[in-house]
């Protein structure tokens, strides 16, 4: 048996909060979570924050967030008193690009879209990820028809490490009705449609109806919008 099936047969029942505690616990692991700012992973945030366990956090800084995410950066710190590392994109490689192709390329196709979701987050991601041996996510099966079939704890061949998904089977109401009743500070823009956040540029509200990613990179086709983040 190897230890991703270990891990898995030992989570099941569990509740996230268990989940999390159980992980934290693991010896000789390094567990760190990524953090979007979005409903999600505010909440897990909160777990791991309000219960001290010895997870590191880190955020990606694509340069094109939207005002309202850096607020409630900001609100997680004060409130919590804790340290979000942040990561950012290699200088290097962002200055080839927009000197190259302009601060908008990602509109004109697929590929230059899927090249700067590589530098602004995969690439950084990377780096955040470097070290450690066990990744935590906010994922929710419903974000997304590609995420239905996701176990919570799988292999991710990219990155060599395990990640964790402890809300995968939650509902975006019980993530509400979570972050309501711990008063938990959230971004504004998930009150007016944006239930996926990401860069400015490449977000927008979604209309009643609309599948949850419809709000990324619309102008896009695909059904299976991804930034290669998740894999």
């Amino acid at each position: 048996m190897n230890k991703v099936e270990n891990i898995t047969i030992q989570l099941k029942n569990k509740s996230s909060e268990e989940v999390l505690q159980f992980i934290s616990q693991l010896p000789s692991e390094s567990i760190v979570f990524s953090t979007s700012l979005g409903y999600e992973d505010q909440v897990i945030t909160h777990m791991i924050f309000s219960e001290n366990l010895p997870v590191s956090v880190f955020t990606l800084d694509t340069g094109r967030l939207f005002p309202e995410t850096y607020s409630v950066l900001n609100s997680i710190l004060d409130r919590y008193k804790k340290q979000i590392q942040v990561f950012y994109p290699s200088t290097n490689s962002l200055e080839e690009m927009v000197s190259k192709k302009g601060p908008f390329s990602f509109y004109e196709s697929t590929d230059n879209r899927k090249e700067c979701c590589f530098i602004r987050k995969v690439e950084p991601l990377k780096r955040a990820l470097k070290g450690h041996t066990i990744w935590i996510t906010g994922i929710r099966a419903g974000q997304s028809g590609n995420r239905n079939d996701m176990p919570m704890v799988e292999w991710d061949e990219a990155n060599q490490i395990i990640k964790i998904h402890p809300l995968l089977n939650w509902s975006l109401q019980e993530v509400k009705d979570y972050i309501f009743k711990h008063n938990i500070p959230y971004n504004p823009l998930h009150d007016k449609g944006f239930v996926s956040i990401g860069c400015q540029p490449c977000t927008r509200a979604i209309k009643d109806g609309e599948d949850f990613r419809a709000g990324r990179w619309w102008w896009e086709d695909s059904s299976k919008k991804e930034c290669g983040l998740h894999k």
